[in-house]
């Protein structure tokens, strides 16, 4: 069972700031439904996108993202039917897929454990992941342990893969996973790459790094304020193919039309501030758009990482 901490907060800029700790934004399972869900949008209302740059130090690109969408579908091999065409074989869209992967390693290692991890969850999405009709439900929490399931897949798949190379006994790689099934996004996160939510003109964090740092604000030992310039914020205590994955899964309303959805890697967020981010997401023509401008921003800044920035919402009538 998911529990939401109860934290305080205050506004500022449009955007919500935690003062002690990352808020959960996990509902409870047994929350009712405060409206109803009107129409689930159509696959041409959907407006999304996805970039990776290398950024401008880093040799090589570690980082690797997905976007696709879900849907049930048959394919004919050999009927006697004579318009087979006219058949209802594609069915309406299951879920909507984000996801974001950072390699963490030396040489190429980080690279292949964030493309393991990303073809496991695409493999888990496609073919094992079948319980999308427990979402909303009194059975959601089947939902939430095949969420966690699939991330831990990917954790086994590169530490087999990293076992059987003793060239590259490290292999890791952050992991942060959205899943849109109308109308909620059940967020899945390991490491520190992050998902955004921005509605009603403020941006809300939705992710928790899994970082010493944040593990030190957390019990006290550190004031938040200091979190960004300690040495530790960045040192994963969490990740896919390393000592121990944590996957935390949320869920959160994404009913409202226009909400935006960010997933990105610390490549981005090195360099641009929740606020700006914000303010690029007020500003947004398209989620093209979107990403090309804070990518641009990032770069301006020195772009000293692979940086990956995905979006996505429904367009509004």
């Amino acid at each position: 069972m998911i529990l939401r901490a109860v934290l305080r907060k205050r506004a500022k800029a449009g955007i919500l700031v935690e003062e002690e700790a990352l808020m959960a934004l996990a509902e409870p399972l047994t929350a009712t439904i405060p409206t109803a869900p009107g129409r689930k949008p159509r696959d041409d209302e959907l407006d999304l996108f996805g970039l990776t740059h290398p950024g401008k130090v880093r040799p090589e690109n570690q980082d690797h993202f997905l976007l696709g969408t879900v849907n049930p579908q048959v394919v004919i091999h050999g009927t006697s039917l004579p318009e087979p065409d006219n058949l209802p074989l594609r069915g309406d869209r299951l879920a909507t897929v984000m996801l974001v992967a950072d390699g963490v390693g030396s040489g190429s290692a980080g690279g292949e454990a964030s493309r393991l991890a990303t073809e496991s969850i695409t493999r888990y999405v496609s073919s094992t992941l079948r319980c999308y009709h427990s979402v909303g439900s009194s059975a959601e929490e089947e939902f939430f342990d095949a969420l966690r399931q699939a991330a831990l897949e990917a954790h086994s798949t590169v530490r087999n893969e990293a076992a059987g190379r003793p060239d590259a006994p490290r292999m890791a790689t952050t992991l942060t996973l959205g899943i849109a099934v109308w109308p909620w996004l059940y967020v899945v996160q390991v490491g520190d790459s992050r998902c955004y939510l921005h509605k009603d003109g403020v941006l809300r964090r939705t992710t928790r790094d899994q970082t010493m740092a944040q593990d030190l604000v957390d019990r006290g030992a550190l004031p938040p304020e200091r979190l960004a310039a300690s040495p530790f914020s960045h040192v994963l205590v969490s990740a896919i193919g390393g000592e121990e994955a944590k996957p935390e899964v949320t869920r959160v309303d994404i009913r409202k039309r226009g909400c935006v959805v960010l997933l990105c890697t610390d490549g981005l967020t090195k360099h641009v501030s929740d606020e700006e981010i914000c303010a690029k997401i007020d500003a947004m023509e398209s989620s093209e758009h979107l990403c090309r401008e804070l990518l641009d921003l990032a770069l301006e800044r020195g772009g000293s990482d692979n940086i990956t920035v995905l979006a996505g919402r429904a367009r509004k009538r």
